[in-house]
């Protein structure tokens, strides 16, 4: 099993490319390219979606494949208390991002653009916490 620092990378690395996918279809509907924000986005959603699948994953099957395993195994009590807080953002983009799609592929404009609001939020909260601040290697590296 990898470590959990290994996943915190990787999910690290793939959540900056699917921002950047974000920002690339916001760039694309402020140009008037609805139809390839739309597009976009749905690619975001897959990836993103994709991503938290697999990290459920690797949850639930690590600990019957390595007795003991553990994401937060070697953390420290404020990392802990960091992934309750990016989880306090997570869970409720998992319950925002099908509506959004939704209220986009039907043309919903009244209900998507204050669900984009509260998305952008909720993201932004996510990627301060979890880039910022989850830990992606051992806290002795940090202080050789």
């Amino acid at each position: 099993m990898p470590s959990g620092y290994d996943i915190i990378l990787v999910l690290k690395i793939t959540v900056s490319a699917v921002t950047v996918l974000l920002v690339a279809s916001l760039i694309f509907l402020a140009r008037g390219r609805v139809k390839l924000h739309g597009r976009l986005n749905l690619l975001f959603f897959v990836l993103t979606m994709s991503a938290v699948l697999a990290f459920e994953v690797l949850l639930r099957i690590g600990p019957y494949l390595e007795p003991g395993w553990s994401v937060t195994n070697g953390w420290t009590v404020f990392h802990r208390q960091v992934l309750r807080v990016h989880l306090c953002f997570v869970i409720p983009l998992l319950f925002v991002m099908p509506l959004m799609l939704l209220t986009g592929l039907k043309h919903w404009r009244r209900i998507h653009i204050p669900l984009g609001i509260l998305f952008a939020l909720l993201w932004a909260g996510m990627l301060v916490t979890g880039i910022g601040l989850l830990p992606h290697a051992p806290v002795e590296a940090w202080n050789p």
